[in-house]
């Protein structure tokens, strides 16, 4: 059998539920572990790090065992070559920046290969110029992004993160959101993300875990878990998909930017977005209608033409859940029972998409 080279299987009794989950993740960039307060989502980072021990387990990353019931096999934690971010960045008081950075050294044992590899994670996270800071001086958007750096500066196999903005407030948010992306895009160490907040799954997951009491619900890329049709998972408001986009075009008459996706484009409003920026779009579910023909003389200023890929029941019996590939893309749409019979709407069928509004996530 061949094994992923990140793979996790724990089964764990908890006093509520019990922990049975399975997964694979990529090599690189962001997966999160996404569910409701008490899914299981930062027990599960704890056993990935060797902190609680599932007697029936698996832990592979990069290839290496760190668990495997089968061999006897469970590295403890301080051999697992892992950084690990928690809620509150936990730096020490009495030293400044770059000695709380430093501190990180301890466990690399090439001390060159250490500094070097700090220094970027200073450049890639913005903080030289909070080197000679205290603790006290940051702010929690500062001191987060010091933790992170503090936790790169081991080398890590593997980056974990529980809930890291969660004890920010909504400006230190969006201040240390950037610097995430900016990981994700540019570091080639995988994370396990830990959040119950839409925001940042629309903003930062490259892959998605969808955790219920213990079980893992969907599991995929970010897009194609969220215009899933057969378990339908709502971040914030409603269902929706995300697109991966890039502002091409810009209407200063009207004050709109065009975003360019693999198939297709879509005006939106402009905030001043420079040209060619990579954007990620959201789309719910509820602004996407369905016309059998080209639409002409419509408000509406975004059509699409697609293919239905998947009808399916939704929350209520009046209304049904379509899948829409457009291109490489995929959209949602909620529209009623009626709708689907009275458009003769069927897998394969060739319609136009009208999106009704689109929103950045920003």
């Amino acid at each position: 059998m061949t094994v992923a080279h990140n793979h996790i299987r724990l089964v764990l009794p908890r006093a509520d539920f019990d922990l049975d989950v399975d997964f694979s993740f990529p090599a690189r960039g962001i997966s999160v572990l996404f569910g409701p307060s008490g899914a299981g989502k930062t027990t599960i980072l704890r056993c990935v790090a060797g902190l609680e021990h599932a007697a029936n387990g698996r832990v592979i990353i990069h290839g290496e065992t760190w668990q495997d019931q089968h061999s006897n096999t469970f590295l403890p934690t301080w051999r697992r070559p892992l950084g690990y971010v928690f809620q509150e960045p936990s730096l020490f008081s009495h030293l400044d920046v770059r000695a709380n950075l430093e501190y990180g050294l301890r466990r690399v044992k090439a001390a060159g290969t250490g500094r070097n590899n700090l220094d970027a994670a200073i450049e890639l996270l913005g903080i030289a110029g909070l080197l000679k800071r205290r603790a006290h001086q940051l702010s929690g958007g500062e001191r987060q992004r010091v933790a992170i750096a503090r936790a790169l500066a081991t080398q890590p196999q593997l980056l974990l993160l529980d809930e890291p903005l969660a004890a920010l407030d909504y400006a230190r948010r969006r201040e240390i959101l950037p610097w995430l992306e900016r990981l994700r895009d540019e570091l080639s160490t995988p994370m396990l993300y830990v959040t119950h907040s839409a925001e940042e799954v629309a903003r930062l997951a490259s892959q998605l875990v969808v955790l219920e009491r213990g079980r893992v619900v969907a599991v995929g890329a970010v897009a194609e878990v969220l215009a899933a049709t057969d378990v339908p998972v709502v971040i914030g408001e409603d269902a929706g998909a995300l697109l991966e986009a890039r502002i091409a075009a810009r209407d200063t008459q009207w004050h709109l930017a065009r975003a360019d996706f693999d198939s297709g484009s879509l005006w939106l409003r402009d905030n001043g977005m420079a040209m060619g920026r990579k954007v990620r779009l959201r789309i719910l579910a509820r602004d996407v209608s369905i016309t059998s023909e080209q639409p002409h003389h419509t408000s509406i200023q975004n059509l699409l033409p697609c293919t239905i890929e998947s009808i399916a029941p939704d929350s209520h019996p009046s209304q049904a859940l379509v899948r829409l590939s457009c291109g490489q893309s995929l959209l949602l749409a909620r529209v009623t029972r009626r709708a689907v019979a009275g458009l003769a709407l069927q897998t394969g069928k060739a319609v136009w998409a009208q999106v009704k509004s689109v929103a950045l996530v920003e």
